[in-house]
């Protein structure tokens, strides 16, 4: 068993992508739903792991899930990416998490949901 993708409804999924893009995600491909109501947009990690980004055609209240948390993505140095890249929030500032073991950092995307930076501590 593999991990596919992961499916997130986005208010506009140019700006979205743009976002992930700073993280080396790349678009990977699209398709429209054959009523026209939905397009959808992947993007890939460098693992092939996507996330499928359906636009919500400007919706921006999205009822935030009780089981959805966040997104993490592992970096190479947690502070210089805080400090680049372009995010929508930050709820949380890099601090180690030694019981995870991990230096960690948390930010919103375009939509607001929570992206956690990871970097392994030595």
């Amino acid at each position: 068993m593999e991990l596919i993708h992961i499916n997130i409804n986005v208010a506009d999924a140019d700006e979205t992508i743009e976002f992930y893009e700073q993280f080396g995600f790349e678009e990977s491909w699209e398709f429209e739903t054959t009523d026209g109501e939905t397009e959808n947009r992947y993007i890939a990690d460098e693992n092939g792991i996507e996330l499928q980004l359906s636009d919500a055609n400007g919706e921006t209240e999205f009822e935030r899930g009780t089981a959805w948390d966040h997104l993490a993505i592992g970096v190479d140095d947690v502070d210089a990416v805080f400090e680049e890249i372009d995010h929508y929030g930050v709820e949380k500032e890099p601090a180690d998490q030694f019981e995870a073991g991990a230096r960690t950092a948390f930010v919103r995307d375009p939509d607001g949901r929570t992206v956690e930076l990871v970097e392994p501590l030595d």
